[in-house]
C-alpha cells in the first residue's frame, strides 16, 4: 500500500514536470529557429537543478515499481493543462524584462539622439565623425559607433583599462579628443549635451587605427545595481547572463528595424578572460566589416 502511494506520487511529479516546461521549451525553441538565441543548455540546467533531480528521483521510483512512467491519464492530463492555459498561449506578456528595458530605454534615451541627423541643429553621426576627420586630418576606415558590451559589466572610465600592460607585441588603445558635442533640448532641459568618445588604437606593426567606440552606459549601471544590490531587493537574484543576453538580442533588433540607426551602430561582445584584449576584439571587428580598411585609410588620406 505505501510502495503504491509513493509510485503515484513520483508519477504525477513526473507528469506536473512534463507539463509544466512544455510551454517554456516551446518558446524558448521558437527563440532559437526565429531569433537566432542560442539556447545555453548548461545554464539552463544550472538554474533547473533541481527540478531536473526531482524528475531522474521520480522516474527512478517508476522503474523499481516496475510501473509505466506514462499512463492513460498523462493525456487527460495534458489536455486539461493546455485548456486551462489557452489564453496564455495567446496573450503576450504583460511585464517587460530587466534586459529589454535596458535596450528600449537606451535606444530611445541615447543612441537615437546621437546616430541620426534631427534636420536642425545635429547634422548626423557619420557626418560628425567626417567632419572630425577633416578637422583632425585622420580616418576613421569605419564610420559607426562601437558599442562595448562586457562580460563581467564593469565599463571603465578609460577603455584602455582593458589594454595589456607590458605588451608591446599587442595593439592598445589611447583616448583623443571627443567629437563634437551634441547640443538638444530634451524632456524639459535645455541644451542637453551628448557626446562620442573617440579612440586610436596603436598598432606594433601598422599605422593607428582610429574610431568611435565606447562601453554601453545601461551595462555600468547593471553593474553599480549588482554591487549595491542591498539597496535593490526586487532584483536580488538577478541573472546577469541572461540580462545581458536580453540586453544585447533586443537592442541588436531594434537597431536593424531602425532606418536612422541601421548600419551606424555596432554592438561589441568582450570577454575581459578571453585571451584576446579590446584593441584586439575591435580590430576583428573592423576587420569583418570593411576587410580592405587599411587601403581605405590611405585613399581618403
Amino acid at each position: 500500500m505505501n510502495q503504491d502511494w509513493l509510485a503515484n506520487i513520483a508519477r504525477y511529479i513526473v507528469y506536473f514536470i512534463l507539463v509544466r516546461v512544455s510551454r517554456p521549451a516551446a518558446v524558448m525553441a521558437y527563440d532559437a529557429l526565429h531569433n537566432n538565441a542560442v539556447l545555453d543548455f548548461s545554464r539552463l540546467v544550472e538554474k533547473q537543478r533541481n527540478t531536473i533531480v526531482l524528475f531522474v528521483v521520480s522516474s527512478l521510483v517508476l522503474y523499481y515499481s516496475k510501473l509505466k512512467l506514462f499512463g492513460e491519464d498523462f493525456v487527460s492530463l495534458f489536455v486539461a493543462y493546455l485548456l486551462l492555459h489557452r489564453d496564455e498561449n495567446n496573450r503576450k506578456p504583460s511585464t517587460v524584462t530587466y534586459g529589454v528595458g535596458m535596450a528600449c530605454s537606451y535606444f530611445e534615451g541615447y543612441l537615437n539622439h546621437v546616430i541620426p541627423s534631427d534636420g536642425y541643429r545635429f547634422v548626423g553621426f557619420q557626418e560628425n565623425i567626417s567632419n572630425y576627420e577633416n578637422y583632425h586630418s585622420i580616418v576613421f576606415p569605419v564610420r559607426r559607433l562601437f558599442v562595448v558590451i562586457t562580460k563581467s559589466l564593469f565599463c571603465p572610465p578609460d577603455l584602455k583599462f582593458f589594454n595589456r600592460e607590458n605588451r608591446p607585441d599587442l595593439p592598445s588603445l589611447d583616448a583623443c579628443e571627443s567629437l563634437p558635442r551634441i547640443t538638444k533640448d530634451v524632456a524639459g532641459v535645455k541644451n542637453r549635451e551628448y557626446k562620442n568618445s573617440a579612440y586610436m588604437i596603436r598598432r606594433p606593426d601598422g599605422p593607428p587605427v582610429y574610431l568611435a567606440v565606447e562601453c554601453a552606459t545601461p551595462i555600468h549601471t547593471l553593474y553599480n545595481v549588482v554591487k549595491n544590490r542591498q539597496l535593490y531587493s526586487e532584483i536580488d537574484n538577478i541573472d546577469k547572463k541572461e540580462v545581458i543576453d536580453d540586453f544585447t538580442r533586443t537592442l541588436t533588433n531594434v537597431i536593424d528595424k531602425s532606418e536612422d540607426c541601421r548600419g551606424k551602430c555596432e554592438l561589441v561582445y568582450f570577454d575581459t578572460d578571453s585571451d584576446k584584449c579590446l584593441a584586439e576584439v575591435l580590430l576583428d571587428k573592423i576587420r569583418a566589416i570593411e576587410p580592405n580598411f587599411e587601403n581605405i585609410s590611405r585613399e581618403r588620406d
